[in-house]
């Protein structure tokens, strides 16, 4: 059980915290994708929501279908829903795993999406390499599988999640 007490704020990615978080995302490129830091800016300038918790120990990146976004994912996401949540990413530094922030921040995107109106929120999961991990969270949390894609000329695979709010 998380202890409530000692729990960080969940707070907006402001452009003080975008070097740390360039660090932390290509830290994790195999997962996320790399990223350069005017790409990192132009993204946050596009999300629908953008958290960090302490000083980027763990971030999220989502947006919604009225995104300028060019991912095969969110174009995939785009091509089939008219209003959407998208969690493009999340990073949790490894010193931090285990807190409960990937789930924080899931809770707190939902509230957030239920303020908007949006009715699903989205995201994908490799399926080669698997992430057994990753399925079984989002799994937790109701997500279900809406579809799959191989995308960058078939380099990789994915499965699209989604879950109705």
């Amino acid at each position: 059980m998380i202890n409530e007490t000692k729990l960080l704020p969940i707070e907006t990615i402001a452009s003080a915290d975008e070097s740390a978080v360039l660090r932390l995302n290509n830290h994790h490129a195999e997962e996320l994708s790399w990223l350069e830091a005017d790409r990192l800016s132009f993204l946050l300038g596009q999300a629908f929501y953008a958290r960090r918790i302490g000083t980027v120990e763990a971030f999220i990146m989502t947006f919604d279908q009225d995104a300028d976004y060019d991912s095969p994912n969110f174009l995939w996401l785009k091509q089939r829903f008219p209003r959407f949540v998208y969690v493009d990413r999340v990073a949790v530094d490894e010193a931090a795993r285990g807190r409960g922030h990937a789930r924080r921040f899931y809770e707190d995107l939902f509230e957030q999406a239920k303020r908007t109106n949006h009715k699903l929120v989205t995201c994908e999961v490799n399926s080669e390499p698997p992430n057994p991990a990753s399925d079984a969270f989002h799994a937790r949390l109701g997500f279900h599988e809406i579809g799959a894609a191989a995308i960058h000329g078939g380099k990789k695979t994915v499965r699209y999640f989604a879950r109705e709010i």
